[in-house]
């Protein structure tokens, strides 16, 4: 090969590595910042400094005892040899390997019914914002499908399986008005060239995972519900990162709830101890846009669930990353890679 030729071969293969970009998101409600389990916090490093992600969802920043949650977990990972970006935030946090150009409050937490945080990094030269969600817990009507009241965990003396009622309970929330603020921010950021990500803990299911096909599992009570945080996202656009991948909610019903977190008690994992509350409330979702591709999808946590108020394990094809050791939430995680080539 003459000198000529490999110059140019050269220069080639820089130019096709400065065209195509790799980025990985991870989703994950931390239970109250890793404090609920025995070395929980030590564990959410390792298992963050692990998974390398360039953007970190969080749910369940606490902030406890007048500290920054966020400025603490960034200093950990610093010890660990990864070096993240972050802001102050409460309920919710994101991490970012580049550089926050911007960051901002969509919706405030306001009486534990949720938060919606932004960052926005320059990704070589792309714009990309990235936003963290941690929807309202309370009004959640998936609950009383399965005979429990959705904002005491009482029993209730029968399912509720009344489609409008179970609607409008569900909207009786902050989950929906959260969202449209999302929207409305993101349609913004759109506008300006940004790619946008969303990664959350919604408390609320997917309208693509309660349908025809899945009526009779989990305790759906025989129902197909079109539930409103995702199909708002899905009427303006958004895709869910999971269910994109992996469209058969039968083969792989991606539950993210509640995983078996074997270091604590049983009877803390258990909201409804006499149902099958298995649920995908985990998110990350994305704006499709041209010259990005959605290459790769796992849930990330133990593989065990809890079911009817057992341990079990979960016998599904759904693709998993497994802790290394101590697992520090009741929630199993999401990781989604992307490919950009511009």
């Amino acid at each position: 090969m003459d000198r000529m030729m490999l110059l140019f071969l050269l220069v080639a293969g820089c130019w096709s590595c400065r065209q195509e970009q790799h980025l990985k998101f991870l989703q994950l409600n931390i239970w109250q910042e890793g404090t609920m389990v025995e070395g929980g916090y030590e564990a959410l490093v390792d298992e963050l400094a692990r998974t390398d992600a360039d953007f970190v969802m969080l749910s369940e920043v606490r902030n406890y005892r007048q500290t920054r949650f966020c400025d603490r977990i960034t200093a950990s990972l610093q010890e660990r040899g990864k070096a993240y970006d972050s802001f102050y935030s409460y309920d919710s946090g994101l991490l970012s390997k580049y550089p926050i150009l911007d960051s901002a409050t969509i919706f405030p937490e306001n009486g534990d019914h949720g938060s919606i945080y932004k960052l926005v990094a320059d990704v070589r030269g792309q714009r990309v914002a990235v936003y963290t969600a941690h929807l309202d817990y309370l009004s959640c009507a998936y609950y009383d499908v399965r005979g429990y009241d959705g904002n005491t965990w009482e029993k209730l003396e029968a399912p509720l399986t009344d489609l409008e009622r179970i609607l409008q309970k569900n909207i009786a929330s902050r989950r929906d008005d959260a969202i449209r603020l999302f929207i409305a921010d993101a349609a913004r950021e759109r506008e300006q060239g940004a790619l946008v990500f969303l990664g959350g803990d919604f408390n609320e299911p997917s309208h693509l995972d309660w349908t025809e096909a899945t009526r009779d599992s989990a305790d759906h009570q025989g129902l197909v519900i079109p539930w409103t945080v995702t199909s708002l996202l899905a009427e303006n656009g958004y895709q869910d990162a999971y269910r994109t991948f992996y469209p058969d909610p039968v083969l792989y019903p991606g539950y993210t709830y509640p995983a078996d977190c074997r270091e604590v008690e049983l009877k803390k994992l258990l909201w409804a101890p006499e149902a099958d509350e298995r649920e995908r409330l985990d998110y990350i979702f994305f704006y499709p846009e041209e010259g990005l591709s959605l290459t790769r999808v796992n849930l990330y946590g133990p593989r065990g669930c809890i079911r009817r108020g057992k341990r079990v394990p979960e016998k599904t094809a759904d693709p998993f990353i497994l802790p290394l050791g101590i697992w520090p939430t009741d929630h199993k995680g999401v990781i989604a890679e992307f490919r950009l080539k511009r």
